[in-house]
Formats: C-alpha cells, sequence, structure tokens
C-alpha cells in the first residue's frame, strides 16, 4: 500500500480513555503505571503487519511494491486494537523510536485507520514517568523518510534472501540461506580463514638486558645504528649478544613526559556488545535480550517500575544536558571536584544518522548499581553495572601517568627502557580499561651513565597468524566497515551458527566446511552481495532515504537489474554441489562399515558409510573421560532444549544421572562422590553431593 492513503478514522466522544499503543507487554505495564486511570496501555507484541512468509511478498513487475499482510496468529490482537482504537477519545502510537519503530507505527495507523499525517506519533528516549509524560505533550505525524528507509531494506534483504536462499536448497542442501549483510559477514570470517591457511610464520629473535640498577630493570634491543632491525635467526642472535657482551652500556637519553588518558564514551549499541562479550563473557544476543528488560523497566524499591537504561540501539556518543549535569553533581559530591572532567563527545562519521539518539546510559544517572541489586537478575545487575559505570566514567577526569623512556647505547645498538607510574587514577576509579597497565619504575638514571649488565636473553619467536574473530571483534569489524546496523548484529551471528556456516568454541568464531562451500558460490555468482565496499554503499544510500526522502523504489530497482541477471547466471551455472561426509574411527554396529559425519538440518551427526543399503544413524556424543558412578559407562556432554551444556549418563534412559558442571576423574575425599569443574572466588572444584560441602 502506497504511503499516506490512509482515510483518517472518525473519532468517539472525549469523554473516552486515552489510548497509548506501545511493542512490548512489559513496556505497556510499566507505563501504564505512570499515566494512571485516563489512559489505556496496550502492546502490539512487535509487528502486526509484514511481508507473507510463504512466498516473495513483492510485485517486481510494479514498483516492487510490497504485499504486506497481517501477521498469523495476531488476528485476535488485532481486532483488540480496534476495538479499543474506536472506543478511545485518541490513540498514540508510542513504538521504540527508530526506524523499525516507526514502520511499526506506519503499518498501525493503516490497520486503525489513523491518518499518519495527523499528530498521533509520540517517542521517548527512556522510560521513565516524567519523560513519558513529557511525549505526550509534543505528538508528532508519523515520518515517512524513515518509514520509506526501513521498507527499503526489508524489500532488499527479502529480495536477496528469498531468491538466493531457494538457490542455496536446490544447488546445496535444504534448509540454508543467505542474505545481504549475512552473506557480507561469512565473506569476512572466511576471509580471514584463508589468511590464516595461507599465513607462513617468519622466525625473529628479541633480545633483552637486565641491569642492577636500584632494584634492577630491563631494556629491549630496538635498533642498530639508529634504524630499526630484525634478527632473523639464531646465529645472527649469538652474534649480536657477543657484540653487547663485549661493548659497553651507557645511558644515552633519560626523557621524562607526564601523559593523560582520556576516558571512553558512553556506550553506542556496538561498544556495549563488544564490552558485554569482553567483560561479562555474553553473546550480542544475550546482551540484548537484558539491555531490553533494563530499557523496558524493574521494579525497584523505592522508585516503583522504572527503566533503568536510555534506549538500546543507537550509533550515538551523545548524552543530554540534564544527563550531564546529573552526573557532575554525582561525581563532584562522590569523589571530589577534581574526579570531574567535562568531557564531550561527537560521532566520528555518519553524524546525521548517528546522532537520532543518545549514548546509551542509565536513565536515573544517580542510581548506582549497588542500590538497585537486591532488585535485579544476576545478568541485569552485571550489565546495568557496566553500562552505569561506563557512563559515568565518560564524564570524570582524564587518568594522569608519568612516563619515562630511556635509550642506552653499546656501540653500534641501542636499547629502550619505558617507565610509567599512575599519578591520578581519575575515570579508573571506577571503570578500568580492559587491560590496565601496571606501574614500572626505573631507577634515577643520567645521562652518560655507565651501566652493569645482570642478565642477557635471546628469545626466539615466530610471526603469528592474524587471529580468528571472536563476537566483539566481529562486531567492531562490521561496524568499521559500516555493514549493518546495531539492530542487526545479534541476529547475525545466530543466523551464521544456526545455519552452520559457523562454529563458536568458548569466543572464537570459524567457518564450517559448509560455510565456506556456500561462501565460495556466493563470492563466485553474487559478487556484488558480498563485496564488503558495495555492503557498505548500499548502507549509505538507505541512510540517505532517511535524510533526505529519496525515492526508495528507484534504490531498489538500481539495485534489482543486476542482482537479476546474476540471478539467472547462477542457477544456470552451479552444478549440485556434494559436500563429503568426513570419517571417523567408529564402525557401524549392525553392518560393520566405518561411520562417517554427515551435517544435517540440526548440526553434525554419525551415519553409516553404506547408506542407503544401511540407515544406521547415531548422534556424536562428546566423552568427558568419566564414568558414570551410578552404572559405570561414560559421561558425555548434552544439550538442554535450552541450548546449555549439561553432562548425563551415557546409558540414558536407563540411568539418569546428570550434572550441569562438567565432572572430572577425582572422587570427594570427604564424601567419596565425584567432584565436578565449578570455578568460584574461592575454588576451582566442588562436590557433586548437595549435601556435601567440599571445595578446593
Amino acid at each position: 500500500m502506497a504511503a499516506g492513503t490512509v482515510k483518517a478514522r472518525k473519532t468517539k466522544s472525549a469523554s473516552g480513555k486515552k489510548l497509548v499503543i506501545v511493542e512490548s507487554p512489559s513496556k505497556a505495564k510499566t507505563i501504564g503505571k505512570y499515566l494512571g486511570s485516563s489512559y489505556k496501555v496496550i502492546a502490539s507484541v512487535g509487528h502486526v503487519r509484514d511481508l507473507p512468509k510463504s512466498k516473495l511478498g513483492i510485485d517486481v513487475e510494479n514498483n516492487f511494491e510490497p504485499n504486506y499482510i497481517a501477521i498469523r496468529g495476531k488476528g485476535e490482537l488485532i481486532k483488540e486494537l480496534k476495538s479499543e482504537a474506536k472506543k478511545a477519545s485518541k490513540v498514540y502510537l508510542a513504538t521504540d523510536p527508530d526506524r523499525e519503530g516507526e514502520a511499526i507505527s506506519w503499518h498501525l495507523a493503516y490497520l486503525l485507520g489513523i491518518d499518519p499525517n495527523s499528530k498521533c506519533r509520540i517517542e521517548f528516549n527512556e522510560i521513565t514517568k516524567n519523560t513519558v509524560k513529557e511525549s505526550l505533550k509534543h505528538p508528532r505525524a508519523i515520518n515517512q523518510n524513515l518509514v520509506d528507509a526501513q521498507q527499503a531494506r526489508r524489500v532488499l534483504d527479502r529480495l536477496v534472501g528469498y531468491q538466493i536462499s531457494p538457490l542455496l536448497w536446490r544447488k546445496v542442501r535444504r534448509g540454508l540461506s543467505a542474505g545481504r549483510v549475512q552473506s557480507a559477514a561469512l565473506r569476512i570470517i572466511c576471509a580471514r580463514e584463508q589468511e590464516i591457511r595461507d599465513f607462513v610464520p617468519e622466525e625473529y629473535w628479541t633480545i633483552i638486558a637486565g641491569f642492577d640498577k636500584g632494584k634492577g630493570f630491563t631494556a629491549k634491543l630496538i635498533n642498530k645504528n639508529g634504524k630499526k632491525f630484525v634478527i632473523h635467526n639464531e646465529a645472527e642472535k649469538d652474534k649480536v649478544m657477543a657484540d653487547l657482551k663485549s661493548g659497553d652500556f651507557t645511558v644515552s637519553e633519560v626523557k621524562a613526559k607526564d601523559r593523560s588518558r582520556k576516558p571512553f564514551p558512553p556506550f553506542t549499541t556496538s561498544s556495549m556488545q563488544q564490552e558485554a562479550s569482553i567483560r561479562l563473557n555474553f553473546t550480542t544476543s544475550r546482551t540484548m535480550r537484558v539491555a531490553q528488560q533494563l530499557y523496558e523497566g524493574v521494579e525497584v524499591k523505592g522508585h516503583g517500575t522504572v527503566g533503568l537504561i536510555t534506549y538500546l540501539r543507537t550509533d550515538s556518543v551523545r548524552i543530554s544536558s540534564e544527563a550531564r549535569g546529573a552526573a557532575k553533581d554525582f561525581i563532584e559530591n562522590k569523589y571530589g571536584d577534581k574526579y570531574y572532567g567535562n568531557q564531550f563527545y561527537s560521532n566520528s562519521k555518519n553524524k546525521d544518522i548517528q546522532d537520532a539518539h543518545e549514548a546509551i546510559r542509565p536513565s536515573i544517572v544517580d542510581l548506582a548499581p549497588e542500590e538497585v541489586k537486591g532488585d535485579l537478575t544476576s545478568d541485569q545487575f552485571k550489565l546495568y553495572r557496566l553500562i552505569w559505570n561506563r557512563f559515568m566514567a565518560s564524564q570524570m577526569s582524564s587518568a594522569k601517568f608519568s612516563g619515562e623512556r630511556v635509550l642506552i647505547d653499546n656501540g653500534e645498538y641501542t636499547l629502550s627502557a619505558n617507565g610509567s607510574k599512575l599519578l591520578f587514577d581519575g575515570y579508573m576509579k571506577v571503570y578500568k580499561p580492559a587491560k590496565a597497565d601496571s606501574d614500572t619504575v626505573l631507577p634515577e638514571l643520567e645521562e652518560g651513565e655507565k651501566l652493569k649488565l645482570s642478565s642477557l636473553e635471546g628469545e626466539q619467536n615466530f610471526t603469528q597468524p592474524p587471529a580468528r574473530f571472536t563476537e566483539a571483534s566481529l562486531i567492531k569489524e562490521l561496524e568499521d566497515k559500516n555493514i549493518g546496523r546495531p539492530s542487526t548484529y545479534a541476529p547475525i551471528v545466530n543466523t551464521l551458527t544456526d545455519r552452520k556456516y559457523v562454529k563458536r568454541e568458548k569466543r572464537t568464531l570459524f567457518p564450517t566446511e559448509l560455510g565456506e562451500t556456500v561462501d565460495n558460490l556466493m563470492k563466485q555468482y553474487f559478487k556484488d552481495i558480498v563485496d564488503v565496499n558495495f555492503t557498505a554503499g548500499m548502507e549509505d544510500q538507505l541512510d540517505k532515504i532517511e535524510l533526505t526522502g529519496n525515492d526508495w523504489k528507484g534504490v531498489i530497482s538500481d539495485f534489482y537489474g543486476p542482482f537479476e541477471k546474476e540471478l539467472k547466471v547462477a542457477d544456470d551455472a552451479i552444478e549440485k554441489v556434494q559436500i563429503e561426509d568426513r570419517p571417523t574411527d567408529e564402525v557401524c554396529e549392525i553392518c560393520g562399515r566405518p561411520m562417517v559425519i554427515k551435517t544435517g538440518r540440526f548440526g553434525d551427526f554419525l551415519a553409516c558409510s553404506g547408506y542407503p543399503e544401511c540407515k544406521n544413524t547415531k548422534p556424536i556424543v562428546k566423552k568427558v573421560g568419566v564414568k558414570c558412578p551410578n552404572c559405570g559407562k561414560d559421561i558425555v556432554e548434552r544439550k538442554s532444549k535450552r541450548g546449555r551444556i549439561f553432562y548425563g549418563c551415557s546409558g540414558y534412559p536407563e540411568c539418569s544421572t546428570v550434572f550441569w558442571y562438567r565432572p572430572v576423574d577425582k572422587k570427594c575425599p570427604k564424601c567419596g562422590s565425584l567432584l565436578l569443574k565449578h570455578k568460584t572466588k574461592d575454588a576451582e572444584l566442588q562436590c557433586s553431593n548437595p549435601e556435601c560441602d567440599y571445595k578446593e
């Protein structure tokens, strides 16, 4: 349906309640408490209209007109929304303050017969009583540019996903998918894997000299004849060490320089996801789920139900003047005037788009984490503390260090020693860097001073390949390359792992054979889709639709012409791809032939290599090297329905022994039960018997 063609709904008498429609039930509950009996607040529970799941849903021949339908299963909810809107004296659409939220409001307006040009839309960046009530004083029309930007993204992603995915089903395996952003992210991961495979390590040596001045210190060899040089092998190392031992070490330069380190800016969605991954070991989806809970509202003693953080999807580091003022008062009262830094931050790129919302910060600045700890779940507390500390630190003074660099000459060689000492902690009082520097104090040295060598060591090293991506580093890479947007980072990683294109081991992401097969096909036949620069350029075009009201269908048309030709070429050229089964040492207990590892819709499994004559299959089990204390069979790793790993007897269901923590092959000296690997502050192992308190 074309934008702006809705016939205005006739409202009932002003005696009816005002209706506020939000997206989530928990948000509705929080806001309902703020507004009182003259308002009714209900939830749309996300989108109410979308493209159909069963077909493309886009009329390619009719200027890419989307065919929106009411989402299946929401008939009763839509009926209730229409009934409540009909009774209401005024309807306010209060969905999230972003493109997606604006589109949901637009679809609601269509279903409820509300003129999108009327003042029906309200938005707020934080869910507090004052903010919500203030937003009701400033309703506006639906922003069609925002809606069109969302429509363009949705249609573009549908055209790519719904036309390449069936091709992959036919040529590779059922259940696969491709996507505009997803495929570019897979290309990045696969390209890094190829870099690692192609990497040839090179040998080099470092030489460290120890001196006995003061408490002793070390210096590293850095230059030869004033130029940086590399020691390539042991023979070169031995010659350099012999030269150094035969010469004198003289201090040639002592340079003292104080330095300061500015605090980090407050969180954007991306930086929050990265830091939560590094510091809390949260996946991106876990971070966003918990942040959503904090934003929508939590019951806090003395404050009632309150949204604890501002809106969680933002690219901006800007904060409001009110929040700055509240932070200033808190910092000066708690830490003293010298800790307030009066810091300002600005966005480095795409400022017009990214500055729509504030950074992620606590909505009530002086509500410190410890005050709400008892009201939050463990995950909520951890993330709120991280957000609060980061925001408060962003407004504090820089940390100050005394620095010293000493150069030591020995003939044609130069060594360097560096000292550093923290003088003033500043923002580090509340938010230390993940890898904080420790103090390194050098003794007092003077230029021209002769030093006595106490040790000289050479260490062999090899250059290292680039590291595989973690979720945190992949998000940073996507952000740096302008691929996707804050709301898409978590779904990207989840989709890649769900499709078995990428495996996650601990924190590391690496492509599977299936992932590399799909990436190779995409790289060969859909170069633009996986090209990082093309994807980033498309993001810029989508942003311009929001900023300038560019014709979104024109953007789609420009893309679709070449894309349609690529589809035809790929369909004709790609032969059926056979992914080789992986051999194992396991033997089929039915026919005696070797078992192989196959990959199915739900992951890897074992199958007889004699298929189709023998159709024996079984799951892959990971033994942990421990026997069941009840029946003597192997304990194996299992997964719950929710994906949580636990450990159970391989004899299930005859034996139902289970542990939530990994058992080790060691018994408790107190009661004889198995010990479990359960790290706590004071122990590594813990007895599996709940009635025994043994730890070690």
